[in-house]
Formats: C-alpha cells, sequence, structure tokens
C-alpha cells in the first residue's frame, strides 16, 4: 500500500531524496511513525495579525510569538480515519521560554478527487486543499489551496484576500546530516504573516494504528472535504 504522498507524486515520488522518500513514504499498514526533534533557528508572526493568531492557539493552528532557537518537535502517525480514509498527523510543538505552542494538522487522502486535503487544528474545522511537488533539491513542497471552514451546518469557502497562503518546503542536506524546513504564509494584501525555518532529526518507531497515544488524533473528525 502507498502512502498518501506517493498517491499524489505517482512517479514524482522517486525523484525525492532517499531520506524525504522515506519520511513520506510510510502509511498505516507499515505500523510505524516518524517522531522528529530538532531547532527553529527563526520564527516569525506580524503583528498586524497577532489577534487572529491568537484565537488560532485555541484550536492549535499557529500562534503570534515569535524567536530564535526555539526547540521543536514533530510527530507524524498513519491510521485510518473513523470515514476510511488513510490519515497522516502533523502535530507539530514549539518550547518557547515560558510555554509551548502547538499547530496541529492531520492530512488525509481524498480518493474522490485524488488531492491530500490538510484539516488544520485539532476539530478539523479548517480544510485545506493541497498541491505537493518534487523540489529539484530531493525535498518536497507543500502548498495550500483553497480553504474551507466547517463548523456543523455552516459550511463556507474562504475568499482568498481572507486567508493565509501557505508554502511549506522540507529536504534532506547531506552535508549536514539533518532534516531541514521551512515555512512561508502569507496573506495577498497583508504579505508575510509567519514563518518559520529550521533543523531537526527524525527516527521511526514502531505504532500500532489502534494504540497512537493520546493528544495525536484530532479531537473532532469531520467528513466533508
Amino acid at each position: 500500500m502507498r502512502s498518501i504522498y506517493e498517491k499524489v507524486l505517482g512517479d514524482d515520488f522517486q525523484k525525492l531524496h532517499p531520506r524525504i522518500q522515506q519520511r513520506f513514504g510510510f502509511c498505516s499498514h507499515d505500523k510505524a511513525a516518524s517522531i522528529g526533534h530538532g531547532v527553529m533557528q527563526r520564527i516569525w508572526y506580524n503583528k498586524l495579525v497577532a489577534f487572529p493568531l491568537f484565537i488560532g492557539t485555541f484550536r492549535h493552528i499557529m500562534f503570534p510569538q515569535g524567536g530564535r532557537n526555539i526547540p521543536f518537535s514533530i510527530e507524524n502517525f498513519a491510521y485510518v480515519d473513523r470515514f476510511g480514509r488513510e490519515t497522516v498527523t502533523w502535530i507539530r510543538k514549539f518550547k518557547f521560554p515560558r510555554m509551548v505552542r502547538h499547530f496541529d494538522a492531520t492530512m488525509v487522502y481524498s480518493s474522490e478527487r485524488e488531492i491530500i486535503v490538510d484539516y488544520l487544528g485539532n476539530k478539523q474545522h479548517l480544510a485545506v486543499d493541497l498541491d505537493i511537488s518534487a523540489a529539484a533539491n530531493g525535498g518536497i513542497r507543500i502548498r495550500s489551496g483553497e480553504q474551507r471552514f466547517y463548523e456543523g451546518r455552516l459550511n463556507f469557502r474562504f475568499p482568498n484576500r481572507f486567508t493565509g497562503c501557505a508554502e511549506v518546503n522540507e529536504w534532506y542536506d547531506d552535508d549536514e546530516g539533518c532534516f531541514k524546513i521551512t515555512v512561508d504564509v502569507r496573506n495577498p494584501m497583508i504579505g508575510q504573516i509567519f514563518s518559520y525555518e529550521g533543523t531537526f532529526q527524525a527516527a521511526f518507531i514502531a505504532s500500532e494504528p489502534e494504540a497512537i497515544p493520546v493528544g495525536i488524533q484530532p479531537l473532532r473528525e469531520e467528513s466533508r472535504e
């Protein structure tokens, strides 16, 4: 069984660096998880959007805080959600001097649309279409597209001018022997609103899908994609 990233990349998956293939190549059948630890050399946010980012902290969606050399962890577990979709978690934690900030997401493969949908936060209220490609350096590039909000009977698409368009680049640096990542979130009217960059090491652990640790899976799962 192929991972959700191999499904969307097809033959281009082979263009990825072997270590990137390993990190993005496992699925629920493999009964494994990727656990990473490292340092964000820089985290930055635009103070003009401090309040919306603060609201996001209640759902583990970004945060209004910046700094340098911030300890960081990332936990990627693969499982099948209750709607039968292959799912990969993205549990990111940033250890600032006085608190730990969270940025959580779950990515699912939509077999109907043949794309990956990224649910931001711990309650899957915000669904984002992803465009995923192989970069020239063997890394993986993830760009966000249309964004939709789901809450009870509420169901609407965010106008582009009110959204943050994100680009994530992750690659493996052979010279330094580590993974590197950059995240850049921009708004058409305001410009850059949030970013971070750093390095980390990742290791695989055995993980039964039915025994994923508490706090990894979202509190609520959304069927609407």
